[in-house]
C-alpha cells in the first residue's frame, strides 16, 4: 500500500496528538488504547473546573448539554437517528449485565466462543448458577436460533482476537423472525467500520465504547436500545433510570424514557467530557467513519504486505486476520509462539503492540505513518 496515501492523512494529524506522540516510540495499539488528541486533556480539565465552579449544579450542564451531545455523537457513528435511546456507563460490562438481568437468574443465551472477557466471563459465571449458554460459530447461529429455546443472542461485530468481521445479516433476520433480542458488541467496529444500526431488523441492542477507535478513553461506553424497549425491565437498575419517579413512593419499579431505562447510578462524568471533545475534533478534521475506515484499510494492508516481504510465515508466524479487507477490522493479528514475550521484547525496542494468549496484535491508528508501520514490522521480525 502506498506510503503517500497513508501519510497524507497521518502526518497532518500528528500535530493534534502532541501529548501522546511527542516521543520516539511507535504506538501500534490503536485497537486497544488509541492515543487521545490534545483536546481531550482540555476537556478533562474542564470537568474539574465545572465541578469547582458549579459544585452539584454541574449535573445540570452534564445532563442538559454533554449527555445529549454524547448521544448524538454516538448515534451519528453507528448509523442511528435515535440518539435519545442511547444509555451510557463507565464500561460495557455494566450495560451488558444490566441487559442480562432482564431475563431472570438463569437466562438462555446463544453466543460464540470468540467473545471478549466482559461477556464471556459473565456468561461462564452465569452457567455456574444454572444459565444455559450455547457457544457456536456465527455461521451456525441462524439454524440454532430456530431451536426457539433462547432468551438472547449475543455476539461481536468484529472479533477481538482476529479482527474477523462477522456477517450479521442472516443472524439478525433469523432472530427478528423469532422475536428474539440480539446484543451486538460493536466495540471493534465503532468509529472504524461504517454500519447502520437503524437498518438492522428486530430488537437489537448495540453496545460499544470510546476506549479504542473513538480515542476518548475510559468512561464512554454506550448501549443503543431497540426502538421499543418497554418490555425490557432490568433487575439491575440504578436510581438514575427514573428521575421522574424518585419523588413517589412506589411498590413497582418504573423506568425513564429512552436510554434512561438502562441507566445506573452516580457516575464519573469525565469520560463524557473527553468523548464530546473528541467527537467535535473528528468532525472538525473531517474524520468521518468512512474516512477512518479507508485509512485503516490502507494501513492494515501495509502491515500484511510487510509480513509477506519479511517472510515471517517461514519463521512460524501465522496471519490469523482475514486477508480480504472487507472481512478484516482495524488491526492485524498474528499467531506466534511466545507472543507475550515478543510483545515485551518489542517494547524494549520502542515499539508497542499487544497480545491475547498466543496472538500478537498490530493496530495502526489514523495518525500512524507508513514509516512507523514499517518499523513496527521490522522490529517484530527482529524479536521473534
Amino acid at each position: 500500500m502506498s506510503a503517500k496515501e497513508i501519510d497524507a492523512l497521518a502526518i497532518p494529524l500528528r500535530a493534534h496528538y502532541r501529548r501522546f506522540l511527542d516521543r520516539p516510540d511507535v504506538l501500534m495499539t490503536g485497537h486497544s488504547h488509541q492515543a487521545w488528541p490534545d483536546v481531550s486533556r482540555e476537556a478533562q480539565l474542564s470537568a474539574w473546573d465545572d465541578a469547582a465552579r458549579l459544585v452539584d449544579e454541574k449535573w445540570g450542564r452534564i445532563f442538559g448539554e454533554l449527555v445529549p451531545e454524547f448521544q448524538r455523537g454516538v448515534a451519528k457513528r453507528i448509523g442511528s437517528t435515535r440518539a435519545s435511546d442511547i444509555a451510557f456507563a463507565g464500561n460495557t460490562h455494566e450495560l451488558v449485565t444490566r441487559l442480562l438481568s432482564c431475563f431472570g437468574p438463569r437466562p438462555a443465551v446463544l453466543t460464540t466462543p470468540f467473545e471478549f472477557h466482559s461477556l464471556s466471563r459473565q456468561l461462564t459465571r452465569a452457567e455456574e448458577s444454572g444459565a444455559v449458554v450455547a457457544r457456536v460459530d456465527p455461521s451456525e447461529m441462524p439454524s440454532r436460533i430456530g431451536d426457539n429455546r433462547y432468551d438472547l443472542v449475543a455476539l461481536s461485530m468484529v472479533f477481538f482476537e482476529t479482527a474477523r468481521v462477522v456477517d450479521l445479516d442472516a443472524i439478525l433476520a433469523a432472530a427478528a423472525a423469532r422475536g428474539l433480542p440480539v446484543l451486538v458488541d460493536t466495540y471493534h467496529a465503532f468509529n472504524t467500520i461504517p454500519f447502520s444500526a437503524d437498518a438492522w431488523p428486530g430488537a437489537v441492542f448495540v453496545t460499544g465504547g470510546g476506549y479504542k477507535y473513538a480515542a476518548g478513553g475510559e468512561g464512554g461506553a454506550f448501549l443503543l436500545l431497540p426502538k421499543d424497549a418497554t418490555a425490557f425491565r432490568p433487575e439491575n437498575t440504578g436510581w438514575m433510570a427514573d428521575f421522574g419517579g424518585l419523588a413517589k413512593r412506589a411498590t413497582r419499579v418504573s423506568y425513564g424514557d429512552g436510554g434512561f431505562r438502562f441507566m445506573g447510578a452516580t457516575f464519573d462524568p469525565t469520560g463524557l467530557y473527553r468523548a464530546v471533545a473528541v467527537f467535535r475534533f473528528f468532525d472538525e478534521q473531517g474524520l468521518t467513519v468512512p474516512t477512518l475506515r479507508a485509512q485503516s484499510v490502507r494501513q492494515t494492508e501495509r502491515v500484511i504486505e510487510r509480513f509477506e516481504d519479511l517472510k515471517l510465515a517461514s519463521r512460524g508466524v501465522e496471519l490469523t486476520s482475514p486477508r480480504e479487507s472487507k472481512l478484516r477490522g482495524a488491526f492485524v493479528a498474528f499467531r506466534c509462539s511466545e507472543a507475550q514475550e515478543v510483545v515485551g521484547r518489542m517494547a524494549e525496542k520502542g515499539v508497542h503492540v499487544d497480545a491475547r494468549r498466543d496472538t500478537l496484535r498490530v493496530g495502526p491508528a489514523p495518525y500512524s505513518t507508513s514509516a512507523e508501520i514499517d518499523r513496527a514490522m521490522d522490529v517484530l521480525a527482529e524479536c521473534l
